[in-house]
């Protein structure tokens, strides 16, 4: 399977578009399944198909998923991803107080809502097992870097997370699905003063 590039979005109208809530709820949920229909992503979503095929065409107006092959039901409009991921830099949003704010904005839902996603695990830490629990992990270092360390750490890690989400598609593809599941892997690297 070729990957996709990450569609990195630089300007405030697709910013915007995915700034949404529901709208990232969505994109991610889509990301997940490969390929859904507005009522399958209601249900996981738990609104209207209506509600959520307006936000799915607003998300479309913009590039970030488009339209997929029908799976079944051909009555049915399926969406797909338009790239692998979204990436959002903070030198497309300098410019101005709206951008940097907008861009701020997204950042904290982002946040958000990876932190949800990470508090229904702990809440649900039982149901899994041991062998996911054990698997499981949370870290934190402290680490003293300039910046050019931590763009050149902040890339290595993500080679090294491409490497394993690469093999485990390709894994899955030969038939290898015995106890796979999706994973979250949320990496945030920041400066701070003590």
């Amino acid at each position: 399977m070729t990957r996709k590039e990450d569609r990195r979005i630089s300007d405030m109208g697709t910013l915007k578009a995915i700034a949404h809530p529901l709208r990232m709820q969505l994109y991610r949920a889509l990301h997940v399944a490969g390929a859904a229909t507005a009522s399958q992503l209601g249900e996981q979503v738990d609104e209207a198909p209506s509600l959520v095929s307006y936000h799915l065409r607003k998300l479309a107006e913009h590039g970030l998923i488009e339209e997929a092959e029908p799976r079944s039901d051909a009555r049915e409009r399926w969406w797909q991803p338009a790239s692998e991921g979204v990436s959002v830099h903070d030198e497309d949003f300098r410019s101005a107080p709206e951008k940097a704010a907008a861009h701020t904005a997204f950042a904290r839902l982002l946040v958000d809502q990876r932190a949800a996603l990470y508090r229904r695990f702990l809440d649900e830490r039982h149901a899994w097992g041991a062998e996911w629990g054990g698997a499981a992990s949370d870290s934190e270092s402290n680490l003293r870097l300039t910046p050019a360390e931590l763009a050149a750490l902040n890339k290595e890690l993500l080679d090294v997370i491409r490497k394993y989400d690469e093999k485990g598609r390709a894994d899955e593809a030969a038939g290898d699905t015995e106890g796979r599941e999706n994973v979250a892997l949320h990496t945030y690297g920041f400066p701070f003063r003590a």
